[in-house]
């Protein structure tokens, strides 16, 4: 915490309003930054600091000591990101998938398509639900693991063993072998 905020905090403990509104103002861009880096979007993030101030507003009283206003607001902060984050839909099945909303995907020839969807059922649900969050849905690694109420390392870990089992799969497959391109290593695999 800024030493600077200290007296306006105690004072605004003890209800002075003018004491309170500098508070709010002061603490205004330290939290806005937090949210932009801790929010999905832009619009979450003011959310969340609008919530924030709310709270610092209504219950500053309540706050026990001093010490710990800091980490009062910006617990405030990162838990209304991830109340945001959790509401929005995990994911859209992959037969859903337009290809007008993605016009890249019609490049992609089907069987490819085809492979990489039965790859992805193969995975058991907690590589798959990391995998799409991580590499179809664009969350950031701690994201992933707040949304899933896991450690960053496990969801790394998971991770890393999902895109292993889906690049295995999809090697197997012989899809490019198809193409009369040479099949890459497999895992310490040589093809001839």
């Amino acid at each position: 915490m800024n030493p600077a905020h200290t007296p306006l905090v105690e004072a605004a403990r003890s209800g002075d309003a003018q004491a309170l509104h500098e508070l709010l103002r002061r603490c205004q861009p330290d939290l806005r930054r937090f949210a932009r880096r801790s929010c999905a979007s832009s619009e979450d993030a003011e959310d969340a600091v609008q919530l924030a101030l709310w709270t610092l507003h209504r219950r500053i009283g309540t706050l026990r000591t001093v010490a710990t206003f800091t980490t009062w607001l910006f617990r405030i902060v990162e838990r209304e990101c991830f109340r945001l984050l959790r509401r929005q839909p995990r994911h859209q099945p992959l037969d859903e998938l337009a290809a007008h909303e993605h016009p890249e995907a019609a490049a992609v020839p089907l069987d490819l398509r085809q492979d990489l969807v039965r790859a992805l059922q193969a995975l058991s649900p907690p590589y798959r639900e990391v995998l799409l969050l991580r590499d179809v849905h664009e969350l950031s690694g701690p994201e992933v693991a707040a949304e899933l109420g896991l450690s960053l390392e496990a969801v790394k870990s998971r991770l890393h063993r999902a895109r292993a089992q889906v690049r295995q799969r999809l090697l197997a497959s012989g899809y490019w072998l198809k193409d009369g391109v040479p099949q890459p290593e497999v895992a310490g695999r040589h093809t001839r």
